[in-house]
C-alpha cells in the first residue's frame, strides 16, 4: 500500500462572500484543502484574476500547504465570487458571478504531467458551464493513470447545469457522490425507478461506477461499490455553518478509500469529517488533531 498519495481538486476557486465577510471557497478546492489537512499532498488546479482577490486566494491556498503551481492567471477576467445567504438551519444559497477567470483554465503540459501522477481528483459540473474550462476538465482526467480515481462530485448549481454537462461527466467518473436533491435531478434524467438502493444501482450500473456516496444530511450516507452497501448514521452535532461539509465529506471518503479501508470505516470517518466542519464556522476550519490521526496511512 502506498503511504503517500497525490490529489487535486480541478474547478473553480472563487471568494464567498457574505453579508459581514469573505472567505475562499469552491468545491473542488475545498476537497483540496480538506485533503491536505488529512495528510495528502493536493493540488488546487484552478484560474484567477490579476486581480487582489486573486493574490489572495493564492496566498491563502499556499498558507495551508496546497501546491499553487496550477493555479493560472487570467489576463484578463476577474477572480470569481459568489454571493452567499444562510437560511435558518445554515443552509446555503448561492449566487454565482458569471464570465469569471476560473471560466477559462488553460490545460498547459504542465498540469498534464501532474494528471499523469495522480491518485484522485475531483471535479464538479459547475466549471464545466464554459467550453474552455469543460475541455481542460476532460483532458486532464484522459491523462490520469487508468486506476486513479476520478471523482465526480455533482454539485448542481442552478442555472449552471444540464443533462448533456452531466452525461459527459459521468463518462469521465469512476466515482460518484450526490446528495438526496440531486438524485432527484438525476432519476428525472435517467429514467431511475424504484427505492434509492434501486436508483444509486441502476447509475452504478450504467456507468460502470467503482463507488457511490449518497449523501442525506442528518440522515447520514450511503456507500455503494459494485458488490457492497454501506450505511451510516450522522455524527449528530448542532449545525453552524454547512458550507464545504459535502466537500469535506469527499475529501474524507477519498483519503480513506484510497488507504485500502473499510467500506463502514470510510462512511463513519466521512461523516465525522462532515460533522465536525458542519459545527464550525467556515468552509475549512482546522481539523483537530486526535481526528486527522484517524486517517494516518500505517
Amino acid at each position: 500500500m502506498k503511504s503517500t498519495f497525490k490529489v487535486a481538486g480541478l474547478g473553480e476557486v472563487l471568494w464567498d462572500c457574505f453579508p459581514d465577510h469573505q472567505r475562499l471557497g469552491g468545491a473542488p478546492i475545498n476537497f483540496a484543502r480538506h485533503a491536505q489537512q488529512l495528510g495528502i499532498q493536493a493540488h488546487a488546479v484552478s484560474c484567477v484574476g490579476m486581480d487582489d482577490l486573486g493574490q489572495k486566494a493564492v496566498d491563502e491556498l499556499a498558507k495551508g500547504g496546497l501546491a499553487t503551481d496550477l493555479v493560472f492567471q487570467h489576463a484578463t477576467l476577474p477572480t470569481g465570487n459568489v454571493q452567499v445567504t444562510l437560511d435558518a438551519s445554515a443552509k446555503p444559497s448561492y449566487t454565482i458571478t458569471e464570465n469569471v477567470a476560473w471560466d477559462e483554465i488553460p490545460c498547459p503540459q504542465p498540469l498534464l504531467d501532474v494528471a499523469a501522477s495522480l491518485d484522485a481528483v475531483s471535479f464538479g459540473t459547475l466549471a464545466q458551464r464554459s467550453e474552455v474550462s469543460r475541455e481542460t476538465i476532460s483532458q486532464t482526467i484522459a491523462a490520469m493513470p487508468a486506476e486513479s480515481l476520478k471523482i465526480l462530485d455533482v454539485n448542481l448549481r442552478a442555472p449552471f447545469y444540464g443533462k448533456p454537462v452531466v452525461d459527459t461527466s459521468l463518462g469521465l467518473a469512476n466515482v460518484l457522490k450526490l446528495s438526496d436533491e440531486e438524485l432527484v435531478v438525476l432519476a428525472k434524467y435517467y429514467d431511475l425507478t424504484g427505492e434509492v438502493e434501486d436508483q444509486l444501482r441502476a447509475l452504478q450500473q450504467r456507468f460502470e461506477l467503482r463507488l457511490i456516496a449518497y449523501t442525506m444530511g442528518a440522515d447520514g450516507s450511503m456507500l455503494m461499490t459494485p458488490d457492497q452497501i454501506n450505511r451510516a448514521d450522522a455524527v449528530k452535532v448542532q449545525p453552524v455553518d454547512s458550507v464545504g461539509a459535502g466537500d469535506s465529506f469527499t475529501a474524507a471518503l477519498c483519503v480513506s478509500f484510497l488507504s485500502g479501508r473499510p467500506l463502514a470505516v470510510c462512511n463513519e470517518l466521512a461523516n465525522k469529517v462532515a460533522a465536525y466542519v458542519c459545527s464550525h464556522h467556515g468552509a475549512v476550519p482546522k481539523l483537530p488533531d486526535d481526528l486527522k490521526e484517524k486517517f494516518e496511512v500505517t
